[in-house]
């Protein structure tokens, strides 16, 4: 079993310490990635030109959709803590994972090595567009739109590892001697810091693109990513600032739910920030996301493994007829709205529907579901943190607005359910919009460290292990700190 996890079709999650860069890696979009699965320019001939440029920031997407960004690392370290998710699959498959559902995981456990690595290879793709591109002689504004870009997914790569551990090493530049490469932790209050100014300089891209330049990082994403983090700060004047921003650039929020998490609607009007991912015909190694295999459906015609799975608890959230319950969770011993019929002999009672690729989409010799893009950042996630911002700075009326407009895309002209929210009590709005977030967001990996950041996890996750002054982060990797010879230390509650 344990092979399964290790043999992964990955070749857009290689490290660039310092190592060649890969030129055949696949491209940030859907045209992007029909590439030759060889090659390897050495880097003496490498960042010299407009094309070796386009070839790097390619290749800082590609990594994106890598299994230590978006598979079992995230389940683990962005999920299972929460009460939306446990474990799933059999019971002994994976067995480790329940130590990230019930707190016991160590600083020795694979996943949270996983998880900090694959976001450090990340930022150093990153960090490489940013030292190496400056000096190349090409088209000025492209040049300036792909640094930009490169502040983007570094900031967002941060603010992920910020949440998870508190303190970590703040790497801006290639270690240029060899006492870079040994560095401390670096307080949180300076990574916050570096976070948003990286988003600052990134407000001044593009809102947005056209053909094969979709999904790339926008003016929005960059507002609506600094929004998040500036929640996260309680900075409540600059979040209503941000999404007061977004809020103006022309998003929408997609009519229907259900089909908003589906393949053909893809960067839609909703969308304001997605990972690319696709099926490339002749190229197994570009399909390489393993997003949607590793929580889809386990059983018979079906080709997931069936972790990540809803609670009950999650399923009771959801008010009376809310239709995004439906979105949300399948279950076993039904149809899906595309036409799956999920045995009642799967090994779990409940599955994302968020992830799901149907079953007819599936293709011999590729992943399958690769085509799933990953949806990092919604419109409706914009709108509930202006309403809590509002709410927050005593703006009642701008709240509720804010809030009752993604309840209304919910209920979809069903007037007898998900009524608008009428109270103004600032503790009850503010409850209800907490409410909406979970409803709303579940199973996109965003409840547990949201339920941190409002002081609730003692609360809501201490039944199940939850200790204050420790589970607010995760262990440090041992194996890191083994490597610094002690300059990196362990968090609070570590051994």
């Amino acid at each position: 079993m344990k092979n399964k996890y290790l043999k992964i079709n990955n070749r857009a999650a290689i490290a660039f310490l310092g190592l060649p860069l890969l030129a055949a890696i696949a491209g940030c979009t859907k045209s992007f990635l029909d590439v030759p699965p060889q090659g390897q320019q050495p880097t003496v001939q490498f960042w010299q030109s407009q094309a070796d440029a386009t070839k790097a920031v390619n290749a800082m997407y590609a990594n994106l959709r890598g299994w230590p960004i978006v598979a079992f690392a995230p389940i683990a370290v962005e999920s299972l803590g929460s009460d939306d998710a446990e474990k799933g699959s059999t019971p002994g498959d994976a067995s480790f994972m329940n130590d990230f559902d019930n707190f016991t995981a160590t600083s020795t456990e694979g996943q949270i090595s996983d998880f900090w690595n694959g976001e450090y290879q990340q930022i150093n793709l990153c960090n490489q567009v940013l030292d190496n591109i400056p000096a190349i002689s090409m088209d000025g504004t492209l040049k300036a739109r792909y640094l930009l870009e490169a502040k983007f997914i570094r900031a967002y790569c941060y603010f992920r590892l910020v949440r998870a551990f508190g303190d970590v090493p703040l790497r801006l530049h290639l270690p240029a001697s060899a006492a870079e490469f040994n560095i401390p932790r670096t307080p949180k209050a300076q990574v916050w810091a570096a976070i948003e100014k990286d988003l600052t300089d990134a407000e001044a891209l593009p809102a947005s693109y056209t053909g094969a330049d979709v999904g790339r990082a926008t003016k929005g994403a960059a507002l609506a990513m600094h929004a998040k983090v500036a929640m996260y700060l309680g900075k409540w004047s600059d979040v209503k600032n941000y999404t007061d921003q977004v809020m103006g650039l022309g998003y929408s929020l997609f009519p229907n739910f259900e089909k908003l998490f589906r393949v053909e609607n893809e960067n839609s009007s909703e969308s304001i920030f997605e990972i690319q991912s696709a099926l490339v015909p002749g190229n197994s190694g570009a399909s390489n996301s393993q997003y949607s295999q590793v929580q889809g459906v386990k059983g018979p015609a079906a080709g997931g493994w069936g972790f990540n799975v809803p609670t009950q608890d999650l399923v009771n959230e959801f008010e009376t007829g809310d239709p995004r319950l439906a979105g949300t969770v399948i279950f076993a011993g039904t149809t899906t709205l595309e036409g799956d019929a999920i045995s009642i002999g799967s090994a779990n009672p409940m599955y994302n529907y968020k992830s799901y690729v149907p079953f007819s989409m599936y293709v011999s010799g590729y992943t399958p579901g690769c085509q799933q893009n990953i949806r990092v950042m919604r419109y409706a996630e914009v709108l509930l943190m202006n309403a809590e911002a509002n709410n927050e700075l005593g703006n009642t009326a701008a709240a509720l607005t804010s809030l009752n407009k993604v309840r209304a895309r919910a209920r979809g002209g069903n007037n007898a359910i998900l009524p608008d929210v009428t109270v103004t009590d600032k503790v009850a709005l503010r409850n209800a919009i907490w409410h909406e977030r979970r409803v709303e967001l579940a199973m996109e990996f965003d409840r547990y460290f949201d339920v941190i950041r409002q002081g609730r996890a003692a609360a809501l996750f201490g039944p199940k292990g939850w200790k204050p002054n420790k589970n607010e982060v995760w262990p440090i990797p041992q194996g890191e700190i083994d490597l610094s010879s002690g300059m990196l230390t362990q968090n609070q509650g570590y051994n």
